[in-house]
This record gives C-alpha cells, sequence and structure tokens, in this order.
C-alpha cells in the first residue's frame, strides 16, 4: 500500500519516477511566490514562464544553487506539490522517497535534503549518491570488481566518479555545470557586443548553436536583448565559432576535474577504465561534441549514456526498488 517516489531534485529540473509507470513528471525546478506573505504561487513550468518577468509583488526564484539547497522552505513546498501530484491530494499512506545528492555535498547539505523531503511528507527518506544512480540508470555493471568512470552533468555540478564493487572509490564535485555555462555566453556577448541577455537566451542560444569543438560550417543565430550602454533593445547576429569560444575556459574546469579523479585512481582500475571508457550523463553532456573534445584531452574513449538526462532518476528509482542490494550506499532518515 506504501508508495515509493524516487526524485532527481535538481538545480535546473526536477524529475519524478514511480516504479512500475517510469517516469511521471519532468518540471522545472523553479518556484514563484508571493513577496508579501512568501505564499507559493507557482511550480515549474508556470513558474519557469515568470523568470524575468515578474511584477514586484511576485518573486519567481529557484531555489536550489549548484546542486544544494539555497532556500529550504521553498525546497520544501516544492517537494510538498510534486509529492502531492504524483500521489494525488487525498493519500493515506506517506509514500517513501529517494532522492538523489552530489557526492562531494557536505553533511549539513544533505541532512537539508533529508529534513526537507520528511517535512514534504514522506514517511521514509534516503539519500543515494548522484554518480551512483547515474551508473545504475545508464546499466552499467557497477557490482563487479572492475572500474567505472562516470561523469554526471546537470545544471548547477558536475562530478566525476569512479566506481567499482557497487561504491564510489574515488569522486570529485564542481559546483559548475550547465548554468555556468549559460552565464558565460552571457558574459561574453555582454563584453564583445554590450547586449545584455536573460538566462533563458543563454540557454536557447546553448542549446541552438553551442558546440565544444568549432563546427565545420559556421552557424549563426538572432539574439535579441538590450543595449547596456543606452538601455534601448538591441538585436545582434551571433555565430557558433563565438559560442564556442565563449563556453570553453567553463569547459576546461570540468575536464581538469575529471582529470584530477583520474590522477587520484588506482592503476588496476585505471587499466579498466582504458578499456571502458568515460560514460557521461546529465543533462550538459548533450552538448554538441563534448564526448569528442574529452576525448581529446583524456586520450579516453568517451560517450554518452542512452537518454542521459534520465539516467540519475532511472538509477535512484532501481536503487529504490533493490533497497537490500545498495543498502551499503544509501543513506536512511
Amino acid at each position: 500500500m506504501v508508495k515509493q517516489i524516487a526524485i532527481d531534485l535538481g538545480t535546473a529540473n526536477t524529475v519524478v519516477w514511480l516504479p512500475g509507470k517510469g517516469i511521471v513528471l519532468n518540471e522545472p525546478t523553479v518556484v514563484a511566490v508571493s513577496v508579501e506573505d512568501n505564499r507559493v504561487l507557482a511550480v515549474g513550468n508556470e513558474a519557469k514562464s515568470m523568470l524575468g518577468r515578474t511584477p514586484g509583488n511576485i518573486n519567481a526564484l529557484k531555489p536550489l544553487k549548484e546542486g544544494v539547497i539555497a532556500d529550504y522552505e521553498v525546497t520544501e513546498a516544492m517537494l510538498k506539490y510534486f509529492i502531492q501530484k504524483v500521489c494525488g491530494r487525498a493519500w493515506f499512506f506517506k509514500p517513501e522517497v529517494m532522492i538523489c545528492t552530489p557526492a562531494g555535498g557536505t553533511q549539513v547539505e544533505k541532512r537539508a535534503v533529508l529534513d526537507a523531503t520528511l517535512s514534504a511528507g514522506a514517511r521514509v527518506a534516503y539519500l543515494i549518491d548522484e554518480p551512483l544512480a547515474a551508473a545504475i540508470g545508464a546499466k552499467v555493471p557497477i557490482a563487479a570488481a572492475s572500474g567505472n568512470l562516470i561523469l554526471d552533468m546537470g545544471g548547477g555540478a558536475s562530478e566525476a566518479a569512479v566506481i567499482s564493487l557497487g561504491g564510489v572509490v574515488v569522486n570529485k564535485s564542481l559546483r559548475i555545470a550547465g548554468n555556468k555555462i549559460d552565464e558565460s555566453i552571457a558574459v561574453f556577448l555582454r563584453r564583445k557586443y554590450n547586449i545584455v541577455i536573460g538566462e533563458q537566451t543563454a540557454e536557447e542560444i546553448k542549446i541552438k548553436i553551442g558546440s565544444a569543438l568549432p563546427l565545420d560550417k559556421e552557424e549563426i543565430m538572432e539574439v535579441k536583448g538590450r543595449d547596456s550602454l543606452l538601455g534601448l533593445p538591441k538585436m545582434i547576429n551571433v555565430g557558433s565559432g563565438e559560442v564556442t569560444e565563449a563556453i570553453r575556459p567553463t569547459l576546461n574546469q570540468m575536464i581538469s576535474m575529471v582529470k584530477e579523479v583520474l590522477e587520484e585512481t588506482a592503476p588496476e582500475l585505471a587499466a579498466d577504465i582504458i578499456d571502458k571508457g568515460l560514460v557521461m550523463t546529465g543533462g550538459t553532456s548533450l552538448l554538441r561534441n563534448f564526448d569528442r573534445l574529452l576525448t581529446q584531452e583524456l586520450n579516453v574513449s568517451c560517450h554518452m549514456a542512452e537518454d542521459p538526462m534520465f539516467c540519475v532518476v532511472k538509477g535512484t528509482g532501481v536503487a529504490l526498488e533493490n533497497l537490500d542490494l545498495y543498502r551499503r550506499s544509501i543513506i536512511r532518515k
């Protein structure tokens, strides 16, 4: 009778998975609150459409920053909304909820997620490390005595981990991912063209013409924003080569993190990684030619997991259904 729910609480998107049904909800991690009484007015897609467009009495905000909770009360309200939406309002039995958190998160950050989950209406809350969940979701055979290198890149944080015998052996976290790439594009355009653009426009540029390596054929996109000198609306044409130049320093930081993990990896595990390569998961792995750039820089074959956006939530769901198998890697409250 007790419902089980797996949640990938991401900086950019929150995805909910139910046993037997699969992914039942995928919405932006955005909440709109009333400034006067701090009341939640909208969550998810509806709230995201308000970003940068709200009047003075409404505040549209992202309660998670760089993979961890930045606003506890708003996160709790958002989790309650998602759990109620999945369970239905008339839920008699509180559900068991498993949420993934960055492996590099502090104990305080992990406790905040557990407490927020229980306050949102969970009977029992479980935590699993994101790289481990990503590996399970990507169908990597993690239980074997063999090294597997996972690079999980979401909206707020990136994590690289070597996994063997069902646990994380070496891992590094970086509070840099998709959102930082968007920010790099916005800063570059402001410096070069004196144009100010919003988060959503920067993300659109990244998705449409962004590439980790220069493209064979230059792609052009029309970008609209505000002139930072005159304060008037402005429109420019941006090339894919400029976007590649803008995001390269951010990508280099992520590559350095993976190199640090490889430096700390035992020789036997490193030998396994040479044979198997690196598995990329998370939304940022969808950036064009990022796998090719990583292969060039690391001398290890890199490939994207199937359905990279949902690897983490699928892995969290599998772990929730098989608690006995993954008990060593799960925190319970």
